[in-house]
């Protein structure tokens, strides 16, 4: 598994009332260093080809972020099989190296031509394996 990684620091506009990261803001960022992680790699040929759904989201809480914390996230694809893959997004305490958030996702492969789901050709599985 070939890790990705991206740093960012934590706005106001990712907080909530509380006055920590809003549990949405955890979903956009998940998202987010999925899709960056996916841009890297894949080249234009396959990104004119495919896109990703979402399937399903599972999140664990593990600790809050505040204002100004420096996040480190890590993600990698655990497996992929069929029209599936199931990629693991990580956030850490930049600082403090507590685990914020750990989620599994669940993905579909889909055509854009045919905007229907397809099975993972082993030159996308090849990426990120």
């Amino acid at each position: 598994m070939k890790n990705f990684e991206a740093q960012i620091k934590v706005s106001t506009e990712d907080l909530d009332e509380l006055n920590h990261v809003n549990n949405v803001q955890y979903v956009n960022w998940v998202n987010d260093v999925a899709k960056w992680h996916w841009e890297q790699n894949a080249s234009k040929t396959i990104l004119n080809k495919y896109y990703w759904i979402v399937l399903s989201h599972n999140i664990e809480y593990k600790n809050s972020a505040f204002l100004n914390d420096e996040l480190d996230i890590i993600t990698f694809v655990k497996k992929s099989e069929g029209l599936k893959s199931v990629r693991i997004v990580e956030i850490y305490n930049s600082k403090t190296k507590k685990q914020i958030i750990r989620s599994e996702t669940i993905w579909c492969l889909m055509d854009r031509k045919f905007n229907r789901p397809t099975r993972i050709p082993s030159e996308i599985v090849n990426l990120f394996h």
